[in-house]
């Protein structure tokens, strides 16, 4: 590992104890993650989430709290650096106005980048259904807090 990678995601859960799980197609990998992404240089953890809400949910958000940041070593499964990411539960600010699906990668079109949103239940987040290590975390952190 040659850097460090520091990304921040969003929990976003509605009235109905469900949380938003965003299902991607990229690099010809699929997986399912929350919504968020890449910091920028210069920007902030916050500035950075609240960017990453507008550009993949078109949501403007205000953090709640934090939740949780990586504690352990993750390489990253797309370069050569330390994936560094930082949780926070999140309320939105203005109407969730997405496309929303009932089944896992229903992509609408093609393309080299696909990305689909779904409500999950906190109740039926699993571990299996995501990818990467620290969303695993995460969602056993949830399961803790039912």
């Amino acid at each position: 590992m040659e850097y460090f990678n520091v990304r921040v995601y969003g929990l976003l859960l509605n009235d109905d104890d469900e949380v938003l799980i965003s299902d991607e197609q990229e690099y010809g990998i699929r997986f399912s993650k929350f919504p968020g992404g890449g910091l920028e240089l210069g920007e902030g953890l916050i500035d950075g989430l609240k960017r990453e809400f507008m550009e993949e949910c078109n949501l403007e958000v205000e953090v709640v709290s934090h939740f949780y940041t990586t504690d352990f070593a993750v390489k990253s499964a797309f370069n050569n650096s330390q994936v560094i990411s930082v949780y926070y539960m999140v309320k939105s600010l203005t109407p969730v106005n997405l496309n929303i699906k009932t089944v896992a990668f229903d992509f609408d079109g093609e393309g080299e980048v696909l990305q689909a949103f779904r409500w999950v239940p906190l109740t039926a987040l699993s571990t299996a259904d995501f990818e990467f290590p620290t969303d695993k975390r995460v969602v056993e952190l949830l399961q803790n807090e039912l």
